[in-house]
């Protein structure tokens, strides 16, 4: 009985550890959404600082409302934080992301956004 007791006790924490990285992950996407949503740069910068974290390593597994980080922060009106997101991200990246097409098809044409995500893919 002590025996199955112990097999159960390893087997919860087991999974209590395997679980909780997920959570944390799903909490600080959370939290890096409401930063851009926000127009909270700073926040943003200071949470990817804290966590040891460089958006270009992260980008890609990050989205707000099936959106990337910069479509997000364009469709939010989170023009400083597009710009921050933006300058963190490898040229070829932004060149290749498509942004510019989707911001002028989704009638985002006229956001400032658009020349911050020309300028780093170079045309």
């Amino acid at each position: 009985m002590k025996c199955k007791l112990l097999t159960l006790a390893a087997a919860i924490a087991a999974t209590a550890f395997v679980s909780s990285p997920v959570a944390a992950n799903d909490q600080l996407a959370q939290s890096i959404c409401s930063y851009v949503a926000a127009d909270n740069r700073n926040a943003l910068r200071k949470t990817l600082s804290d966590n040891r974290l460089r958006l270009s390593n992260v980008y890609s597994g990050i989205q707000c409302d099936g959106l990337t980080l910069v479509r997000f922060a364009i469709r939010s009106g989170a023009n400083d934080t597009a710009d921050f997101i933006i300058k963190q991200l490898p040229g070829s990246q932004v060149a290749a992301s498509g942004d510019i097409e989707w911001a002028q098809s989704n009638g985002f044409g006229s956001s400032p956004v658009i020349e911050s995500l020309q300028a780093r893919a170079g045309g």
